[in-house]
């Protein structure tokens, strides 16, 4: 299937501005999201935030639509969270976590979720177990089997860390997580949108995603996935008359669904404007959008690695759109300055982000570049001749 770069880029503005390379920030959005939010926010200031939501009631409930169509869900399972971040913590501290509680995690795993881990090994004696990476750098299979057990409460993993291209084996890890009996809740932040998402396929019980990153959504937004038979299980950290119906003077009645993550007041334009973003990566078809960042991503990396003193520092059997790489003798964040001097945008993943992985590395930070559909080959031409160029 060819891929109409021109009608990708064309309903992109961005595109007309910067050479993005920073899509697993915060991607350039589409015309259809910035016109799907602006209308909303335009329909509070005339008409009033409440009546707003009245009248495009039929826009936000497309959103779990939309939603549980992406990763192959019901729409029941879905929770609109502000962030993929408050979405994993709504899933992870929903647990009630006893001294010796075992929770597996991997080497990648991103700060915000490693704090978390931290807090509640602090608060109540839970134990953290890191499973080793193989010899390609993703997590370990085999080694995940043999910390199985029965004091192991939870499972949770990042799919797509943020500082290097490797994707972690989900599905392999799903299958472990059932066989076994325990729940596994994956970070999908840096995945959904960038390639397929089938959550009964991967076997998670909880997935997290953001609409900012391969959504092309806008910032503010993101979603929460529960498998349902799981919802029994869960009691949400905080609860609200959104979350839960106050059935008498001194009692509660919590949610049924994925709702009682949920909390009543939200930003309404942020929650139409990402099932707006979905239906637009869904027109696209996640399919042809991952084999086109396949594409870029090989291009860019064959590339930099033809370049002295780059050296690329992605890691695993399979890589995604996310390129990182390091320049001898010159911190990343100069080679991020001078690249956005020249009109490109990328970012910098440094050592606090990752502290497992980078410092076993002895990596101080590196360079980020991820791609998108609507970047072109041109583009990797250009970033590459810049680097080349630069006086670094």
């Amino acid at each position: 299937m060819s891929f109409d770069i021109a009608k990708a880029r064309n309903e992109t503005p961005g595109c007309r501005e910067v050479l993005h390379f920073n899509n697993a920030g915060a991607s350039l959005m589409p015309k259809t999201v910035i016109e799907a939010v602006t209308e909303h926010f335009n329909l509070e200031v005339h008409r009033g935030g409440y009546e707003a939501a009245e009248i495009n009631a039929h826009k936000i409930k497309n959103f779990y639509r939309a939603a549980s169509k992406l990763i192959r869900c019901s729409p029941d399972e879905i929770a609109f969270i502000e962030s993929a971040t408050r979405a994993w913590d709504m899933a992870f501290y929903s647990f009630s976590f006893q001294k010796g509680d075992r929770i597996l995690t991997a080497e990648a795993e991103y700060a915000s979720n490693y704090i978390a881990f931290l807090q509640i090994a602090q608060k109540t004696g839970a134990v953290i177990d890191v499973v080793p990476n193989d010899e390609t750098g993703q997590l370990s299979v085999e080694m995940m089997k043999q910390k199985i057990g029965p004091d192991v409460k939870l499972i949770a993993i990042t799919h797509v860390p943020t500082q290097g291209g490797l994707i972690n084996p989900a599905e392999e890890v799903g299958k472990i997580a059932r066989d076994a009996g325990i729940f596994y809740l994956l970070d999908a932040t840096q995945s959904v949108g960038q390639m397929p998402i089938d959550v009964d396929k991967i076997g998670c019980d909880a997935l997290c995603a953001t609409g900012r990153k391969y959504l092309r959504g806008p910032r503010g937004s993101g979603f929460l996935y529960v498998r349902k038979s799981k919802l029994p299980q869960m009691e949400p950290p905080f609860l609200d008359l959104h979350a839960a119906t106050w059935t008498d003077l001194n009692s509660y009645q919590i949610k049924n669904d994925a709702i009682r993550f949920e909390t009543w007041e939200r930003n309404y334009s942020n929650m139409i404007g990402l099932g707006a973003a979905i239906d637009y990566a869904l027109s696209w078809g996640i399919d042809p959008i991952w084999k086109r960042i396949l594409d870029l991503s090989r291009l860019l990396r064959l590339k930099l690695s033809r370049i002295p003193r780059v050296n690329l520092r992605d890691l695993g059997d399979m890589k995604c759109g996310i390129v990182t790489f390091t320049v001898d003798g010159v911190d990343s964040n100069q080679v991020k300055k001078l690249l956005f001097e020249k009109g490109i945008n990328v970012s910098v993943s440094n050592a606090e982000y990752a502290r497992l992985d980078m410092q076993k590395r002895n990596l101080l930070n590196l360079v980020r570049a991820s791609v998108h559909y609507y970047n072109t080959e041109e583009e990797v031409e250009r970033f590459c001749a810049e680097i080349l160029s630069a006086r670094l």
